[in-house]
C-alpha cells in the first residue's frame, strides 16, 4: 500500500495546524487508499539549514537531518498542511523542503492550506514553485480552509464541512493516481 505523510508545517506555539492536520489525517485514513502517517514538523526541530554539504549528495552529518531524511524517504506522497504568513509559506516548510533532495524526487504532493479570507491559497501557490525544483508533482486540486480557528470545537478539534470534505476527496483521488504512476519512476 502506498504511504501518505500528512505534514503539519507550522512550528509556532498555539498553531491551528495541528487540529487541521489531525482532521485531514483521519479523513485520509478513513478513505483507505493510503497507509497514512501524521508528521509534525515541529518534532524534528530543524534549524536553518546547517549541513556542510549540498543535500543532493546525502552526506548528512546531523542527527536531525538523518531523522528528517528517513521520514521523507519512507513516504510515496505528501500532503502539506500549510498556513499563510504574510502572503507566503511558513519559513519552517521552505527550510524543511531544502534540507533533503533525493528523498522528495518523483513523488506527488497536495496542500491543505489555511488562513484568513484567502484560506492560505497564496502560500500553497508559492510552495508549488519550490516543490517542482525537488522533482515533485504538486496537485492542482487542494483543500482551502478559511479561518480554521472558527471551525474548532471546545476541545480544539477541527470540524470540516461538505465543501472541505469534497475538496479533500478530489485531492486524495488525484494524489493516489499520481503516487501510483510516479512510483514506477523511482
Amino acid at each position: 500500500m502506498l504511504k501518505l505523510h500528512t505534514i503539519v508545517t507550522s512550528t509556532r506555539p498555539g498553531r491551528v495546524g495541528l487540529p487541521v492536520g489531525a482532521w485531514f489525517h483521519g479523513f485520509a485514513s478513513a478513505r483507505g487508499a493510503f497507509d497514512c502517517r501524521l508528521v509534525d514538523l515541529a518534532e524534528f526541530d530543524l534549524p536553518v539549514y546547517d549541513e556542510p554539504e549540498h543535500p543532493r549528495l546525502r552526506k548528512y552529518t546531523k542527527a536531525h537531518t538523518h531523522a528528517w531524511s528517513r521520514s521523507v524517504a519512507e513516504a510515496d506522497a505528501y500532503v502539506f498542511v500549510i498556513p499563510e504568513y504574510n502572503h507566503f509559506a511558513p519559513p519552517s516548510l521552505v527550510n524543511a523542503l531544502d534540507f533533503v533532495y533525493q528523498e522528495w524526487n518523483y513523488k506527488p504532493c497536495g496542500f491543505v492550506s489555511y488562513g484568513g479570507v484567502s484560506g492560505g491559497i497564496r502560500s500553497a501557490q508559492a510552495v508549488k514553485l519550490q516543490v517542482t525544483t525537488l522533482k515533485m508533482m504538486p496537485m492542482v486540486e487542494g483543500v482551502m480552509i478559511q479561518m480554521p480557528w472558527k471551525r474548532t470545537d471546545e476541545n480544539g478539534a477541527f470540524e470540516s464541512d461538505e465543501s472541505i470534505d469534497n475538496s479533500a476527496v478530489a485531492m486524495l483521488d488525484e494524489l493516489h493516481k499520481w503516487a501510483q504512476a510516479l512510483k514506477v519512476m523511482r
